[in-house]
């Protein structure tokens, strides 16, 4: 069921219990974990932090600790399934579960005893009404003992003839219910898509109660704009919630001017910016920012030698020296620094990016260290995929959930480097898909394979990368293609995950158009196309559109994907 007041039905409940926290590897999830985990330490709560990264990390963690606990929290992951189906718990068992994952499951939505629901119910939900979804059984067996011997009175026999006829119109409109009903969910299960940010609905709890933090502020605006930088939710609903943010900030702002230590050398401040769409800028060159961010890089087409050239005549259209350009954003002339967003703005626009500036916001430690919202989703991105040798998962989640806190900068830096080596990475794999011609139609969709033996093949086999990667290359596709009708397709992608299994991760895309509403259908096309070939899938992660497949079966899954959506 839905809370309506998450002070009431959440966290004073909690806060004299002692809980257990699942939390699934997204930035948005380590963030409202961050909130969470603050507001704990301010109230003395106990708990104990599990990262799951799929449903078999879920069912195994739960089964291993239902013992010691009766209150589980769950952030980002367990709305869009049926929880107490997958995890059979017991009946005294609470689940609150703070999900940006949609459509929530429907018996979640109605179960009022074990599943509690964290979610904004002014978010978009259209949940089927409980009638319609759910029927009580009728007891159709009362008569079943009345059979006729043929010698009862013809009254007798008139009763019964009607008790048939009853009873035939009770199956015809229950068949025509069931139909009904499979209609209705079909429906509202067809797509999936995201919600208002997990970190938000924390920060929002956090206010309520006026416990909130410039801090957790922060971790706010790093989650909303996660959503945003995975494309998970329209650029509608990013600019709604950014001016949501933007009010708390002011808020902020505006109460630590009443404090002294405004100018002290760790103090924090948040400020809302009108900032480029650059990726990582501020700590690489503008050079290679320019050439590693997919909105510049598709654009330009920067994988042909006509976009080579025209990337030249930008630069040389803003008047700035390559030298400059080519060294540290940090080294470049203060004078040209100024008013580079305004040249880059203007120039922009001659080469046709009208949204090369984005609203956003930036944050300062001391006089030192500045970051935007963007910077640290990607390093908080690339340390919680990191393929670097010896590291775990659960080693990789506490790195990245560490390099959230401003006492870890370092954490943090080391996370940018792996950002920039991931976003070379995909530029320089989408380029090579793009002039090995590796995109191919499928009918109804583009189907895009990375072999094994590809350079950096094996950033490609989390998740995460490999959405992020699939996005970029049909944005690139779109850019080069002159095919109006590839223009509008959904992209399948798959990358090799274990050589030794056999198997490969295969995601799916929406179609790039401007209108898009950010909505998925591939997580049910899936599902139904490896059902019927009896294709070996395994459906781990909590995004739907995610699937591993083994390698020998690829062909058949693909060919029923055609069919299904032809």
């Amino acid at each position: 069921m839905f809370l309506s007041d998450f002070r009431k039905e959440f966290y004073e409940l909690v806060q004299n219990q002692r809980v257990l926290l699942f939390v699934a590897s997204d930035v948005d999830a380590l963030c409202a974990c961050k909130i969470l985990q603050a507001l704990f330490q301010c109230d003395h709560v106990q708990y104990t932090l599990v990262p799951v990264s799929g449903w078999q990390e879920l069912e195994t963690a739960f089964l291993e600790h239902k013992e010691q606990f009766h209150y589980f929290i769950l952030i980002n992951c367990g709305a869009n399934v049926d929880l107490l189906d997958i995890l059979q718990p017991e009946e005294d068992t609470i689940f609150f579960v703070c999900d940006t994952h949609r459509p929530v499951n429907v018996v979640n939505v109605y179960n009022d005893t074990q599943i509690k629901l964290l979610i904004k119910q002014d978010d978009d939900l259209e949940v089927p009404a409980y009638d319609d979804i759910f029927r009580d059984e009728e007891e159709d067996e009362e008569h079943s003992g009345n059979e006729s011997d043929g010698s009862e009175p013809s009254e007798k026999r008139t009763r019964l003839e009607e008790e048939m006829v009853e009873q035939t119109m009770k199956r015809r409109e229950r068949r025509a219910w069931e139909a009904r009903r499979r209609e209705i969910l079909f429906d509202y299960e067809q797509y999936e898509y995201h919600g208002t940010s997990s970190a938000m609905v924390m920060f929002d709890l956090a206010w309520m109660m006026s416990k909130d933090l410039n801090d957790m502020l922060w971790w706010a605006i790093v989650g909303l704009t996660d959503q945003w930088v995975q494309d998970k939710i329209t650029q509608m609903k990013y600019v709604t919630d950014v001016g949501l943010l933007q009010r708390h900030v002011s808020r902020h702002n505006h109460r630590d001017e009443d404090e002294e230590h405004t100018l002290s050398v760790d103090c924090t401040r948040i400020a809302f910016e009108y900032d480029l769409r650059l990726a990582l800028y501020q700590h690489w060159s503008l050079y290679d920012s320019l050439c590693n961010t997919c909105y510049t890089a598709s654009r330009f087409k920067l994988w042909s030698v006509q976009g080579q050239k025209r990337l030249q005549e930008f630069l040389a259209d803003m008047g700035l020296p390559l030298k400059q350009v080519k060294q540290k954003f940090q080294s470049m002339d203060i004078s040209l620094k100024e008013n580079l967003r305004e040249m880059i703005e203007e120039s922009a626009n001659k080469f046709g990016m009208k949204d090369m500036r984005v609203q956003t916001f930036s944050i300062h430690f001391g006089f030192k260290h500045k970051f935007l919202a963007s910077d640290v989703v990607f390093a908080t991105m690339s340390l919680m995929e990191s393929t670097e040798k010896d590291s775990s998962g659960t080693d990789n989640f506490t790195q990245a959930l560490d390099s959230l806190s401003r006492s870890n900068l370092d954490k943090l830096y080391h996370g940018l480097e792996l950002a920039k080596k991931q976003l070379r990475a995909t530029q320089q794999t989408i380029a090579s898909c793009l002039c090995t011609n590796l995109v191919i139609s499928q009918g109804p969709f583009l189907y895009c394979s990375l072999m094994e033996g590809t350079p950096d093949v094996m950033l490609f086999s989390k998740p995460t990368s490999l959405s992020l990667l699939s996005r970029h290359l049909l944005k690139s596709f779109v850019c080069s293609t002159k095919n109006r009708r590839c223009k509008l397709l959904p992209l399948v992608m798959a990358a090799p995950l274990s050589a030794e299994q056999g198997t490969v991760t295969v995601v799916g895309i929406p179609p790039e158009t401007d209108s898009s509403d950010r909505k998925n259908f591939f997580g049910r096309a899936f599902e139904k196309a490896a059902e019927s070939t009896s294709s070996q899938t395994l459906h781990n992660h909590f995004d739907l559109s995610v699937i591993e497949l083994k390698a020998e079966d690829r062909g058949k899954f693909l060919d029923a994907l055609v069919s299904l959506l032809s």
